[in-house]
């Protein structure tokens, strides 16, 4: 048997996610009425309950009861399905951003005076070619898996599904680390009570694990999982609190990739934790898709207040076309990693945080985002193969001199 590697997600109606699209819904509200606001929030729900808690400094009308009674419609909630938002207790802890802070991010203001970054923190972009999004397989699988749950709930398909769900996909590598076949696939989806597990076992499989698990790697040892406990009825936060940033890892890359700790959700773009990991990715993905490395992983770290990150570490794990180091300075080169650069380069400005609060943020291919293009791909292939082909001419050089 070969390595095993597993990587789980969950649909944008678990409790956690649910937090995480209401704090993404505030952020891009304040974003349409103030491309500037500076927002920092955090919700926790629970079956009767919603907290919005942060640090929010705007001049947008933010109507929260209205955000949450919208969210709740979007991911399919209602009175008997885990979460009223019409009638539960709204409690707001909201405060502006602190003047200390303030005063590191606003150009001209602190020590810096340029943007600097809103908190010191280390963040990690990565990309691998196993799949055509440039995602390690067990989560893009993953992703796609909960996304197809929610679209047969809510087309209709399969009408008696609910909201919360979760998946989980162990994938079998070989001795080389290619993709071998599935090992185990999980799959649990709340639904409604009179609907028996037989019945549910063979509509999920019809209409979900059919449908999205590629054949060729389904052999007669693949193991399906599908509600294991047998029941799920009782979901959403009416079976467990939602709290927003506690799914970091089903946001980013599985556990494939380090992870720098922080949350992205509810976070405007001057938060490094969140523009800085979506520009790692940017430049770990065209890298990748320059060809220049089969896998790699970017860190790029940062001071408060601080516009130069105080590190950009970049690694191919061997699979690169230039060693490491030499691949490192190429990107210090060619990119800009300063935050106000970053906003600039991605338009992270603009009200488009919404739909990554479920499914990932990493290597979407259901929504446009800036952090997923390849605009600099031709150029990091011309300037890798330049250094290459002066390598190899200095090469030549020496041994020439060596004679």
């Amino acid at each position: 048997m070969g390595q095993l590697f597993s990587s789980e997600s969950v649909t944008e109606g678990h409790p956690d996610k649910f937090a995480d699209f209401v704090s993404d819904s505030v952020l891009d509200a304040a974003l349409e009425q103030d491309s500037e606001a500076r927002v920092a929030c955090e919700v926790l729900v629970k079956t009767r309950l919603a907290v919005f808690a942060g640090e929010i400094t705007t001049k947008a009308r933010l109507n929260y009861e209205e955000i949450l009674r919208a969210a709740a419609a979007h991911v399919g909630y209602h009175a008997d399905c885990g979460f009223d938002a019409a009638h539960c207790q709204l409690v707001l802890a909201i405060d502006a951003q602190s003047e200390d802070i303030a005063a590191g991010v606003n150009i001209g203001e602190g020590l810096d005076q340029d943007q600097g970054a809103g908190d010191q923190g280390l963040m990690f972009g990565f990309a691998c070619d196993e799949t055509p999004e440039l995602m390690p397989l067990p989560i893009a699988l993953a992703h796609r898996l909960t996304r197809r749950l929610s679209d047969v709930r809510k087309d209709k398909t399969l009408p008696w599904l609910r909201a919360d769900g979760k998946s989980q996909v162990t994938v079998e590598y070989d001795e080389r680390g290619q993709v071998e076949r599935l090992a185990t696939v999980v799959l649990s989806t709340q639904h409604a009570a009179d609907i028996g597990h037989a019945q549910l076992e063979g509509a999920v499989r019809a209409e979900v694990l059919d449908a999205v698990l590629p054949a060729h790697l389904v052999d007669d040892r693949t193991r399906i999982l599908v509600n294991p406990t047998g029941r799920f009825v009782i979901g959403g936060p009416e079976g467990d609190a939602g709290l927003t940033g506690r799914k970091i890892i089903v946001d980013t890359y599985g556990g494939m990739a380090r992870h720098g700790g922080g949350a992205f959700s509810g976070k405007d773009a001057s938060k490094v934790d969140r523009s800085a990991a979506y520009f790692a990715r940017y430049v770990a993905r065209q890298i990748v898709a320059a060809g220049l490395a089969r896998r790699c992983e970017v860190q790029l770290a940062y001071a408060i207040g601080v516009a130069e990150p105080v590190g950009v570490y970049v690694t191919t794990f061997g699979t690169g076309l230039l060693d490491d180091a030499a691949l490192g300075v190429l990107v210090r080169e060619h990119f800009d990693f300063k935050p106000r650069a970053i906003i600039e380069a991605l338009g992270l400005k603009r009200p488009i945080f919404r739909p990554t609060a479920a499914y990932g943020h990493f290597g979407r291919t259901d929504v446009a985002l800036p952090w997923e293009g390849s605009e600099h791909v031709e150029a990091l292939r011309a300037l890798a193969h330049a250094q290459v082909g002066r390598r190899a001419s200095e090469s030549m050089v020496q041994a020439r001199a060596a004679c």
